[in-house]
C-alpha cells in the first residue's frame, strides 16, 4: 500500500442552539494509490489487505486526535472516496472484508456493524462518513456523520479512506429511542 498523505481533523462542539454541549468527533483519512486504477481485476486482494491495515492505522490516528482512552469512544464509521480511474468495488474491497475487525480490536470492542459509505469523485470532493453507536445500532442519538475534504485528492488513481470516531452522539438529541445509557450491546442492535 502506497500512502501519499494522512490527515486528521477534530471537531469539538461547546454550544449548540445556545445550549452548552460537550461533543467530540475526529476523522483520520489516508490518501492511497489505487493499485487497480484504470483496469478491471477479478480479485482485489491488495485493497482487502490495505483495508485491514488502514482499520488499525486510521483508527489509532482518529483516537490520538481525540486525545482520549479507547473506552470513551461511543461511535464509529468508515468511508472511501475513489478517484475516477477506479470503481466503487474498490471502495467495497477496502471497507467491507477486513477493515472492521482491526478497528474494533484497536477500540477494545464494538458489537455493531461499522456504518460505511462509498463514492467516486474528483479532487476536492467531500467525503461523508456516517457515524453510529459502536455497540448498539438502534441508539438514534448516535446517528450522525462527519464530512471532510482534501483539496488535492483523490487524484484519478487514488482513493481516500477515512475512519471517524465520536465520544458522544449528536448535540441536543431529542428524537427518542434507545439511549447510550440503556444500550446493552449484546447483539449489536440494542
Amino acid at each position: 500500500m502506497n500512502i501519499r498523505k494522512i490527515i486528521t481533523q477534530v471537531e469539538r462542539t461547546h454550544s449548540e442552539m445556545g445550549r452548552p454541549v460537550d461533543t467530540a468527533k475526529s476523522i483520520a483519512m489516508a490518501v492511497i494509490e489505487n493499485p487497480y486504477a484504470g483496469r478491471y481485476a477479478d480479485d482485489l486482494p491488495a485493497l482487502i489487505d490495505a483495508g485491514a491495515q488502514l482499520g488499525d492505522l486510521l483508527g489509532r490516528a482518529a483516537l490520538d486526535a481525540l486525545n482520549c482512552d479507547a473506552q470513551a469512544v461511543q461511535s464509529y464509521g468508515k468511508s472511501a472516496l475513489v478517484g475516477e480511474a477506479g470503481e466503487l468495488e474498490h471502495a467495497a474491497a477496502l471497507l467491507h472484508p477486513a477493515m472492521g475487525a482491526p478497528l474494533r480490536a484497536m477500540l477494545g470492542g464494538g458489537a455493531a456493524l461499522v456504518p460505511s459509505s462509498k463514492a467516486m469523485g474528483a479532487p476536492g470532493t467531500i467525503i461523508d462518513v456516517p457515524l453510529g453507536h459502536k455497540d448498539a445500532a438502534y441508539v438514534r442519538s448516535h446517528f450522525d456523520g462527519m464530512r471532510a475534504q482534501i483539496n488535492d485528492a483523490p487524484r484519478a488513481d487514488e482513493i481516500i479512506v477515512a475512519v471517524a470516531l465520536a465520544t458522544t452522539g449528536r448535540p441536543n438529541p431529542r428524537v427518542g429511542g434507545l439511549t447510550h445509557e440503556d444500550a446493552k450491546g449484546a447483539d449489536g442492535l440494542r
